[in-house]
């Protein structure tokens, strides 16, 4: 039997849904229940709950660490917490429910591979249900579970149960396919499917929360066809001490797509240099072959003139190279967009200025349908818009690469993010010209 212990498996997730769904006493349960938290954490929350009266803990200050958080009864920001079981490790992102703080959800499930949207079993599918299933979908999550909570409130009513689930399957069809979606019935103040099974649900026959968010397949998540490696900076250690290290030059990085091997023939862009992976070195050593989303330093054959913010990229499939970009996005600042206005976008580790072109529609959260050229687009709006770049940007559209095919945008002067970008495929891909030409 080999000694060889396999790395246990990392899963971002995140909790939505409406203000007083349950998001953050849902973590506090995951928490309390898988026995992941501290004891002058649970000190901490004995203390409060004697103080605040009735003795009861409140699972919800976990995450609630904001004072205005915690005298208003409502998430504000985004709070991560980190859960572990022996099965796998957890990043858990609370998010808002609020309106008000669309915003900070979309950043809080930016990096998740699955979504956790709350309904409230007493008030059922209302719009911020679908909200934030269309930014689930709209960001590419491929695993979601709508989570039924408060079913102890509504009786653990079987019928009420699968009319919320009817509700939601309605309108699935309309947003881009998850790869899979699930419905589990909970009450998160009392523990009940969250990570022990309920005998009030007999009726019910998968599995509980935990159980599915320790099963669920991750693996495939990334995507490994087309290598892409956004260039962070160039190593140059310059160590006179060592010979192996005097006049080593490497590129550094995170690999963002596909799989890259020594002796692989690779692109640079916008350059359009070809050379070969001489070397693939990491922490621990070199390797023979890497993929997303390793973080690396690929040497080339060839010494060729790279910088911050170009693309290693592998010759198939290309990227797409284009000044005129069409992205929805997902507007975050109370002043409202409007075509004509210019903006930094931040492309991975690629910055150039950008002019909004047009918008071209605003999507109606109660019918998803896209509403034409609309003068504008407030906060928490999402639209589709066109862009024109300072210079050509190299992509992937988001459909294909969740991190080639993103962008934010801010605001000159203030540098505020004041919006969150997926892009559209491109027209075509990098013109074989870009391919055959050495500076």
């Amino acid at each position: 039997m080999s000694d060889t212990q396999h790395p246990i498996e990392l899963l971002r997730f995140n909790t939505c849904g409406s203000v007083d769904d349950g998001k953050s006493t849902l973590i506090g349960r995951l928490l309390f229940d898988s026995k992941s938290i501290m004891e002058d954490q649970m000190e901490a929350l004995e203390r409060s709950a004697d103080i605040t009266g009735g003795g009861q803990v409140n699972l919800a200050n976990l995450t609630d660490g904001l004072r205005a958080e915690r005298e208003q009864g409502i998430t504000i920001d985004v709070a991560y917490r980190y859960v572990a079981t022996p099965r796998r490790k957890f990043i858990v992102a609370d998010t808002p429910g609020h309106v008000e703080y669309t915003r900070n959800m979309v950043t809080g499930a930016s990096t998740a591979n699955l979504s956790i949207v709350l309904v409230d079993a007493r008030n059922g599918v209302i719009e911020q249900t679908r909200r934030h299933s269309y930014l689930s979908a709209l960001l590419g999550i491929p695993h979601i579970v709508f989570a039924v909570n408060k079913m102890d409130l509504v009786d653990w009513s079987e019928e009420r149960f699968r009319e919320i689930r009817a509700g939601i399957e309605s309108f699935l069809p309309k947003l881009d396919l998850f790869k899979d979606v699930k419905f589990i019935p909970i009450s998160a103040l009392e523990g009940d499917n969250v990570v022990n099974a309920s005998d009030k649900t007999p009726w019910f026959e998968g599995p509980t929360l935990l159980g599915h968010l320790e099963s669920v397949h991750i693996a495939s998540d990334w995507n490994l066809n087309g290598f892409r490696f956004p260039v962070q900076w160039v190593n140059r250690p310059n160590n006179p001490t060592d010979k192996t290290l005097h006049d080593f030059r490497g590129l550094s990085g995170q690999i963002a797509g596909g799989i890259v091997k020594v002796g692989q023939e690779i692109l640079v862009l916008p350059s359009g240099h070809k050379s070969c992976v001489k070397e693939i070195w990491t922490y621990d050593g070199p390797l023979e072959e890497a993929f997303c989303p390793q973080s690396v330093t690929l040497v080339l054959e060839d010494n060729l003139d790279v910088s911050r913010g170009d693309i290693v990229v592998g010759l198939d499939p290309l990227p797409g190279h284009s000044a005129d970009l069409t992205a929805r996005v997902c507007w975050m600042n109370p002043r409202p967009l409007t075509a004509g206005k210019k903006y930094f976008l931040k492309h991975g580790t690629h910055n150039v200025q950008a002019v909004v072109s047009s918008l071209e529609s605003r999507i109606d959260f109660q019918t998803y349908d896209p509403l034409p050229n609309p003068e504008l687009l407030e906060m928490n709006d999402i639209g589709e818009i066109r862009l024109r770049t300072a210079k050509p940007l190299v992509f992937d559209g988001y459909s294909m690469n969740r991190l080639t095919g993103s962008f934010v945008l801010t605001e000159p002067g203030t540098n505020a993010t004041v919006a969150a970008g997926m892009l559209y495929p491109p027209a075509q891909q990098d013109k074989a010209e870009y391919t055959d030409f050495v500076i």
